[in-house]
């Protein structure tokens, strides 16, 4: 709720309120944020490069939808990644102007929409775009030489435009201290930090001992899935892993019998298998990490690689280092075949201490519903601030401001 200046409230719903995703092709972490925050702002369009509506959950489907020029490109939702150097012009093309609000979803381009002085704009951003940034390099070494200096030339402009629409944001919100390092570093900008909504109030604890490990997501290289496969593969530990992509092929033939591949599963299948599982493991680097949450709302422990946001989720054990307090999983921080081995064997080493109904009471401070609270609580903030400072803008004629919107948003991360 806001606060006007007659001690009135304004309910959000009175708001005109735009959410701007970058893309609709599926449904992962990013796609339940536009799901929290549509229920948030029941009344919010939505707008998107591209869109897929078979993949929109219930809460999404009878949303008023617009998509850009994109759409129109036969195969632009299986290739919408092809046509990097011509997402900004189409974002651009979006008109919000009658909006009060607009929220963009950020990790494939969403925040360069245009959008009018009035209106405020907050960004929830997932991470900076990696294939341009942080995981360039690595992007980079995988292409031929044609493609990769096609791609080298598209993301040198797309890193100069990336960095030039972070100037239109008027609020950053990122979903981890990790992801909020790389705004700083990235757009020289401050962020609020507010976890990504999980489900983890419906999820139950089993008495029963695991019997198999888990990995889940997709199979890109940065998720390692590799080191899961060989290090189970070697130790002769089960392990099943759930979720598809391009490197599933090659982990099909470096794994060894006790290695299952379940490929993509419903939501009932995925619970089923976690309630059933020993322990996750997560040996990649990820801005946030769902996943580690979802396992330890069903009790289970979290052998992870100690980089990225699963250090905020996490409250781990580090490898060779002795025991914490109510530990919720082991960290290794050699992200080798041997690194994640050594976590394995340790954690097994000290199985019995982990409790299972500590484990989930650790994972409810990530649940959706808090999620839900603290954003509202902060676009309330935003916009009250956006106002005052519109009104200050125009008394001073013109003068600079003497503070910056995004020191105020860091504060506000620091009081809530």
């Amino acid at each position: 709720m806001i606060q006007e200046s007659s001690g009135t409230t304004k309910p959000f719903c009175d708001l005109r309120v735009a959410i701007v995703h970058y893309w609709f092709v599926g449904r992962a972490g990013g796609e339940k944020v536009v799901e929290a925050l549509a229920e948030v702002f029941p009344q919010a369009d939505l707008f998107a490069l591209v869109a897929d509506r078979s993949t929109f959950s219930p809460v999404l489907q009878n949303r008023r939808l617009q998509t850009s020029f994109l759409q129109r490109v036969p195969g632009a939702t299986k290739f919408h990644r092809h046509f990097l150097f011509l997402q900004p012009l189409a974002l651009e093309q979006f008109d919000l102007s009658r909006y009060d609000l607009v929220i963009s979803s950020e990790s494939g381009p969403a925040k360069g929409v245009i959008t009018s002085s009035k209106t405020c704009h907050i960004c929830y951003c997932h991470s900076p775009m990696r294939y341009i940034w942080e995981m360039y390099p690595e992007y980079r070494r995988g292409m031929g030489l044609l493609v990769g200096t096609v791609f080298s030339l598209a993301a040198h402009y797309m890193r100069l435009w990336d960095y030039a629409s972070a100037g239109r944001v008027d609020y950053f919100v990122a979903n981890s201290r990790f992801i909020a390092s790389r705004i700083r570093k990235y757009y020289r900008r401050e962020a609020a930090v507010i976890h990504p909504p999980v489900e983890t109030s419906t999820a139950k604890v089993s008495d029963k001992p695991g019997e198999y490990y888990i990995a889940i997501g997709r199979m890109v290289d940065y998720k390692r899935f590799d080191l899961a496969v060989s290090a189970c593969t070697k130790l002769g530990r089960r392990l099943k892993i759930i979720g598809g992509g391009p490197q599933e092929k090659a982990l099909r033939r470096m794994a060894g019998p006790t290695v299952e591949f379940l490929g993509r599963v419903s939501d009932g299948e995925l619970r089923e298998n976690l309630a059933g599982c020993r322990a996750l493991l997560f040996p990649g680097e990820e801005d946030f990490g769902i996943v580690p949450v979802e396992a330890q709302s069903f009790g289970k422990p979290v052998i992870a690689y100690a980089s990225g946001g699963v250090l905020e989720t996490v409250r781990g054990v580090f490898s060779g280092e002795g025991r914490a307090e109510n530990p919720t999983g082991v960290f290794f921080t050699d992200q080798s075949l041997s690194g994640l081995t050594k976590a394995m064997l340790e954690f097994e080493s000290m199985e019995h201490e982990f409790r299972p109904r500590t484990i989930r009471e650790h994972s409810l401070q990530f649940d959706s519903a808090i999620f839900k609270r603290r954003i509202s609580e902060f676009v309330a903030f935003a916009l009250e601030d956006f106002k005052v400072r519109n009104q200050k803008d125009s008394a001073s004629s013109g003068n600079l401001r003497s503070t910056l919107p995004e020191a105020d948003a860091a504060e506000f991360s620091r009081r809530v």
